[in-house]
């Protein structure tokens, strides 16, 4: 927080929190003796936040003497619900999430020294609509924005269901298509001739793996014996609880990833820059478009759908989803059902 400015004889100071783009104005209205006496006095203060100028804050200052707000009664403002937050619910998210949610934060910087009690849909839609032009990171800061109003409505300072009145983008899927057959064929012949980047996307085809299960993982996950990635999955239970089984056709690229790992027992170097990086290499150099990693995970969910004979079930076991339809009251496949099915796939 910058140093107070004060306008002399009891007036009142502004000052700006740390980080932020507005002026607090505040006054003292009196002192409170401490029960401690050899403490001195604790300054009685009312304060106004969200000014856009110095002035502006010093000027309201003669109102704040006069009473115009009462302490007592004023609503939080925004950052000090994200604090409570950050506290709570915040940290049963995965690591992922919360990243993502710090970043939709601090994107929603406008708003952040304003009482929730004056923050407007208006408000909201145009912070989003500023910091955010596509579909995920408004989506993200929309739930942030959600979440913190349901703290301020257990609090009866604000409705929670404003949030859910604004707009995001329109979300665009065209990223989320599968690889064509030529691609994939593509894939195999640069990795068959020696470009060892080639197997990060061929790993995730093969096996519908998430790309951050795919960017740290271990030899130790690996069960070659098995043909199965144990304690790999990440952000639904189901995920982290079910294995991701491997066919036998993607087995050879994994023993030979085995094979080279990292002394320190990753397959490749932590370092997510650098894992997307040879991704899209792998891409560029297969002659593939510039399909992002979340398309070879659905590259396998549409080959097991249009494969004959496999039944959704046993597809939702592979991809590893925690939602079913009604076969699932009645089909309970095992992993060798999944690894059946995952064998259908070929070069």
């Amino acid at each position: 927080m910058s140093k107070p400015k004060s306008r002399g004889n009891g007036q009142g100071t502004a000052y700006k929190r740390k980080n932020s783009q507005f002026w607090t104005a505040e006054v003292v209205v009196g002192w409170r003796t401490p029960d401690d006496e050899n403490k001195p006095p604790v300054a009685i203060k009312r304060s106004k936040s969200g000014f856009s100028s110095k002035r502006d804050a010093l000027a309201y200052c003669p109102t704040l003497l006069s009473g115009g707000i009462d302490p007592k009664k004023e609503a939080p403002r925004l950052f000090e619900y994200w604090d409570t937050y950050k506290t709570g619910n915040f940290t049963k998210l995965s690591k992922s999430k919360q990243v993502a949610y710090r970043i939709a934060w601090n994107k929603l910087k406008p708003l952040h020294d304003i009482r929730i009690d004056r923050i407007t849909v208006g408000m909201m839609q145009d912070a989003i609509s500023n910091a955010c032009k596509t579909f995920d990171p408004a989506k993200d800061c929309k739930s942030v924005l959600a979440n913190l109003f349901v703290i301020a409505a257990k609090e009866k300072q604000a409705d929670k269901d404003l949030p859910s009145l604004i707009t995001l983008p329109e979300h665009d899927e065209k990223e989320t298509v599968p690889f064509t057959d030529i691609e994939q064929a593509s894939l195999w012949k640069m990795y068959e001739s020696g470009d060892k980047n080639a197997a990060i996307p061929l790993l995730m085809i093969y096996t519908g793996m998430m790309p951050g299960e795919a960017q740290k993982l271990t030899v130790s996950q690996i069960d070659l014996e098995r043909r199965i990635i144990e304690h790999a999955g990440i952000k639904t239970k189901v995920r982290r609880k079910t294995p991701i089984v491997l066919s036998n056709t993607i087995v050879p690229v994994v023993e030979d990833l085995v094979a080279n790992a990292r002394p320190n027992g990753f397959i490749w170097k932590h370092n997510e820059e650098e894992w997307y990086r040879n991704y899209y290499a792998a891409l560029e150099s297969a002659g593939c478009r510039r399909l992002t990693p979340y398309s070879c995970r659905h590259t396998t969910a549409t080959a097991l759908a249009i494969t004959e004979g496999i039944a959704p079930q046993t597809i939702k076991r592979v991809m590893r989803w925690s939602t079913t339809k009604m076969l699932d009251r009645y089909v309970h496949p095992q992993t060798s059902d999944a690894l059946g099915a995952v064998d259908t796939l070929k070069k």
